[in-house]
């Protein structure tokens, strides 16, 4: 493990699988103690069993991220366990939506706003408070290409990560004179075990979201951690209120 940011602590939400596991490892490379999160206990045990058998320091704590009391709890028990919060990555979040506007449902809308948008609101609610309490801190929120460009058939998640990029740019203003940063990342089509899944239904998946990338490819969990890790680091000193797409070319 390097120990380069040894001392510093990181909690990654969604971090049982995909996008989330991987910044979770990226994070313990690096050095930080990571709080493993997520609403699968199995899943998450496991990020923390692999960061452990690399050497790294990790812990998990159950939460839905959807609910003001888990979350609360979650930033609380952080903080007790570690003495701080010097970084924090809402990579939570779900997409259960294939149809046009006016065919889909309220109680999608609402899972999908529930979880995409009030949670993280109310992960940076409770980070926000840490990270005033100790001078400072980095959040970096999991937007899409799809809270930048058009969605068809991804209506209201599209809209959902419309919202992530209004909280994460309305926060880095109110916040940067307190010395804490807050961007977002926002990913094209990734190789997660979700695109998988849909590309097992549909063969013509892959080939279409791989023609929908200038460079030819979709991206990697890898791609995107490294993005997040970057984002928190002092190397990023100067930068807050960005949604940074990491797309292959895609939004270009």
């Amino acid at each position: 493990m390097n120990k380069t940011n040894s001392g510093r602590v990181a909690l990654v939400t969604g971090a049982a699988n995909g996008i989330g596991r991987a910044t979770a490892l990226a994070f313990a490379k690096s050095g930080y103690s990571v709080v493993v999160s997520d609403i699968d206990n199995q899943a998450g045990q496991e990020t923390v069993a692999l960061i452990k058998a690399a050497e790294g320091d990790a812990s998990f704590i159950r939460c839905d991220v959807s609910r003001d009391a888990e979350v609360r709890l979650l930033i609380d028990g952080t903080v007790s366990a570690y003495g701080r919060l010097d970084c924090a990555f809402n990579n939570a979040g779900i997409e259960i939506e294939r149809c046009k506007l006016a065919d889909g449902n309220e109680g999608v809308f609402d899972a999908i706003m529930n979880v995409n948008v009030k949670g993280v609101w109310l992960c940076m609610k409770y980070q926000i408070a840490a990270m005033l309490a100790q001078g400072g801190g980095a959040i970096v929120n999991t937007a899409s290409v799809a809270g930048l460009i058009a969605a068809p058939k991804q209506g209201i998640y599209s809209a959902s990560k419309h919202a992530v990029i209004g909280l994460t740019k309305t926060a880095a203003v109110e916040y940067a004179r307190k010395n804490i940063r807050v961007n977002a990342v926002c990913p094209a089509v990734i190789d997660t075990e979700m695109f998988r899944r849909a590309s097992t239904d549909n063969p013509e998946h892959v080939a279409l979201a791989v023609a929908a990338h200038p460079l030819g490819r979709i991206g990697t969990v890898a791609e995107i951690a490294a993005a997040v890790l970057y984002l928190c680091s002092d190397s990023a000193g100067f930068t807050t209120g960005v949604a940074m797409p990491v797309d292959g070319g895609l939004t270009a």
